[in-house]
Order: structure tokens, then sequence, then C-alpha cells
């Protein structure tokens, strides 16, 4: 199949890692470019304040949480007996999702066994899938054993299209972009082609499609979806058709796909990795007609939804989605019916969320009903899994909502086959 050939010039390490990540297309396909990237989801419940980052998770292994709400995840025994072996430390590690750059395959190590680190996210510009294969093949062998039970990582690409293909070289098809791939009558069949080469290389979660509506109004003047055509329409009925198709075709390849960035950020003109400006969407409700492209894929059966971090006004004042109770687990859980995983779009190095202190971003989005923190900067793991950590020794309620977050991934763990429970 074609590579994707270098387009656009290598700009400031801070900036290509943001745009390779985030909701932004400044980020690149490989290291050496600079165009955008995406982002995913699920959620928890309950109540609490904020400390340090991470995407947390429950007590320590001697405190079982007594305090779950009623509509609390249900944990099958095998996701039970898991959980409830893990140190503290182990159950934060498995909120976090980390960055691996092009490089040698060790490079989480001191964070996989130090911090219980359970996902990774290949950005950079990866090329052939021969060699992420084998850092994939390494980071599985390197993923803990608890209480006699191997618990996978979820190995992650920004496998978009277009501008975000995060994947190049031999064994890595040239992907179009969502506008592209919406003129596609056969999009579902060509979906489940690049789910197949993800697999084949290891890859088991990818960061797409994108769910985001951007009105024609407004069109290239978006700069983190619509200037680099990464919408499939301008209309939520377009938008819907296109990301369901491209999300059961990863399903169908045995890959997870992941709808973003909710609630949409088609409206917002600034790229919330690269400014904290111009990314307010004005218009959006909690009825907004926006939201139905991603009740569309959670109904198709995408288990992992992305959170982005602009704000919306006539939802939740000032606050960053990432950070909303009320967007979170008000919209996506209860209004949507969402049981899930909650993912982050990056709040490593997004510009928008740079004001919060690195460990608060992690137990913000958990104590809204979020469950996997992106971080696009691995080195701030450590931070993260300590304010989690820290937190639920604190707070029982916080405790008990981080318990909910490992359990949904777990169970996401336990559906993808990665518990070898048994």
């Amino acid at each position: 199949m074609p590579t994707r050939p270098l387009r656009l010039p290598r700009i400031a390490a801070s900036a290509a890692v943001l745009a390779l990540v985030g909701c932004g297309a400044g980020g690149g396909n490989t290291a050496s470019e600079s165009r955008s990237g995406g982002s995913s989801s699920t959620s928890s419940s309950g109540s609490s304040s904020t400390t340090k980052g991470g995407d947390g998770s429950s007590t320590s292994s001697s405190s079982p949480s007594s305090s779950s709400t009623s509509d609390a995840p249900h944990a099958s025994a095998c996701v039970a007996g898991v959980r409830d072996a893990m140190s503290d430390t182990q159950k934060a590690g498995q909120l976090i999702m980390a960055a691996m750059q092009p490089g040698p395959a060790i490079a989480l190590d001191p964070y996989i066994s130090g911090q219980g680190l359970g996902s990774m996210l290949y950005l950079g510009g990866w090329e052939g899938s021969g060699t992420v294969k084998a850092a994939s093949d390494h980071l599985q062998q390197a993923a803990p054993t608890i209480d006699g039970t191997k618990v996978g990582m979820l190995v992650a690409a920004d496998q978009e299209g277009g501008e975000v293909q995060q994947l190049t070289g031999a064994g890595f098809s040239e992907m179009p972009s969502g506008l592209e791939q919406a003129r596609d009558a056969s999009l579902r069949d060509s979906a489940k082609g690049w789910g197949t080469e993800l697999k084949q290389a290891g890859v088991n979660v990818n960061l797409a499609p994108t769910a985001d509506t951007v009105p024609d109004e407004i069109g290239r003047a978006n700069e983190p979806i619509g200037k680099w055509g990464r919408q499939y329409g301008s209309t939520p009925e377009a938008a819907g058709k296109g990301a369901t198709a491209f999300a059961r075709g990863m399903q169908d390849a045995g890959v997870q796909p992941t709808a973003k960035h909710f609630p949409g950020i088609g409206r917002i003109t600034g790229n919330t990795d690269l400014t904290a400006e111009g990314t307010s969407d004005e218009t959006a409700t909690r009825q907004d007609p926006y939201l139905a492209p991603f009740a569309e894929t959670i109904e198709s059966g995408t288990k992992i939804i992305m959170v982005g971090s602009a704000r919306y006004p006539k939802i939740d004042g000032d606050t960053p989605a990432v950070f909303s109770e009320k967007i979170i687990d008000g919209m996506l859980r209860e209004d949507l019916s969402f049981d899930q995983v909650v993912v982050t779009d990056d709040v490593g190095v997004a510009k928008s969320v740079a004001a919060t202190p690195v460990g608060e971003r992690a137990t913000q989005f958990v104590d809204a009903g979020g469950d996997i923190v992106l971080t696009a900067e691995a080195s701030q793991v450590p931070t993260m899994v300590e304010a989690l950590t820290t937190k639920a020794k604190q707070d029982k309620a916080f405790a008990a909502k981080m318990d909910e977050s490992v359990t949904r991934v777990l169970t996401l763990k336990d559906d993808m086959g990665l518990l070898g429970c048994g």
C-alpha cells in the first residue's frame, strides 16, 4: 500500500506534540511533521475535590470502596479479583495513557513497573508496521501480572486519516481525510482494512473517528477540525454516518474505536492544543443537535469516548469539558447512557488546560466522571499517579469514583481479551 509523504515543515517540538495528540491539526503524521491528533473517552460517577494528576482510580487495596453509587459499573469476578488485588498505585496507573515517541520500546518501562501505567499512545510519527509490532509486543510483555492474572495494555494509535495519521510506512495505507472518507460508499470495509493493519501491528485502540460537526458557515476557520478536513460533514447526519461507518469497520477488525471530541469542537475557532483563545462554543446546549453523531457511535457499540478541553458557557460556564461533571457525568453518562470508558484529549501539554496543575488535571477529570487521562508527556505520569492516590486516601467519595473508573477500564480490557483470568 502507498505510504504517506511528508508535506508539512517541522515546527517547535512542544507545538508538534500538542497537535499530534490533541484536537488541533497543526500536528503531523511523522516525527518531522506538525499536523494534528485526536482523542477518546469514558467516565465514572461520584463527587470529590482536586489534587494532582493522572486519571485516577480507587482507594488503597486494603480499603475497598463502600460508597459507590447505585449506578456503579458491574464487575465480573475476574475484574473484581484483579482490581481488589491491585495496590493504590497500580489502580491509578490503569487510569493513565502516556505517549511514546519513536525510539526504544523500553521508554515507558519505568512507568509501567513503577506507576502501573496501563495504556499508551504511539505519538510522533512511527514508521513501519514491523517496528510498531516489536514495540507493541514488548509493551504487552512488560505489562504486570496481578495475583496471577496478566493485565495487558491498551496500545493506542491516532489513525484518523488525512493530516492525522501517526503510523505510516510499510504495512500502513495512506488514509484519506474525513471529508474524503465520507465519499466512500464502502467506508466500513475500508476502515476494516485500516483496522486490520493496526491489529497486525499490535495496536488494539484507535483514537478515531472524529464525530465533530463543522458547520459550513465556519468551515476552515475551525482550526482543529475544519481547517484540515477532518470532519465527515457539515451536518450532524453526515458526521454521524461517517463516524459510525468508520467505528464499525474498526470493530470488525478487532480494534476499539474512540469517538471524539465530546461534546463537539466543530464550532470553535482556536485549537485547544495550542491556545486557550477562541476555544469556547457559545452555542452548544445540553440538547445540542451536534451531539447526535456521538449518540450514533455509542449505539453502534463504541466503547470509548474522548472528551475535549473546549468550554461550553451555556452548559457549564468556563469549565473545560474534561473537568466538567455536567458534561461527563450528566450529558455523556446520564443523557446518552454511556457507561463505558471516557478518555481525555491530551491534557499533558495542551495550552487550554495549562493553568491547571498537572496533578489536578487527573483528579479533576476522574472527579467529573472520567476514566483515562491522556498525556503527551510521559514524564508527568508519576505526578498524576501520586495526585490520584493521595486524593483517594483523603476522600472516600473520590476513592469510590476511582474504583468505578478502574472497574470500567478493566472491564474493557477483559472484553478485549487483555485479562488473563483462568
